[in-house]
């Protein structure tokens, strides 16, 4: 397979990372009224209470994009090694992981925000190699 053996780490991070926020942007779909209780209970005495809809919505988006960013990435990759949309998919996810660190720290969610330390040290991997 020509893809691996071109860009093995790269495609191996991008795949890890659209599983990641493609089946999360799909659970947030499928399962909104769940999710939307959900978050607005962990963030019940955060300054996000009362936003929580709106911004389920815009990670519910950044996520989905990311994620067909860096699919459409990986074909690129395949067929013409151009690295551009995967990059800009990987940059997309590191800052919803931002957005997501910001959220965790505010709902004094440590734990939570600790294990978003390993998504993002992945995402920063990705950029770097694909602006190699």
């Amino acid at each position: 397979m020509r893809l691996l053996s071109n860009h093995p780490t790269e495609v191996l991070i991008l795949f890890f990372l659209i599983v990641t926020f493609l089946q999360s942007g799909i659970d947030k779909l499928l399962d909104w009224t769940g999710n939307v209780g959900f978050i607005t209970e962990h963030f019940k005495n955060s300054p996000l209470r009362k936003s929580v809809p709106l911004l389920l919505v815009v990670i519910t988006i950044m996520e989905i994009i990311a994620s067909l960013l860096m699919l459409f990435g990986v074909y690129q990759l395949y067929t013409s090694e151009v690295k551009e949309i995967s990059l800009l998919g990987i940059e997309l996810s590191a800052i919803t992981l931002i957005f997501l660190l910001v959220g965790q720290r505010l709902a004094k969610d440590y734990a939570g925000a600790m294990s978003l330390a390993v998504y993002f040290i992945i995402s920063i991997i990705g950029v770097y190699l694909l602006n190699s």
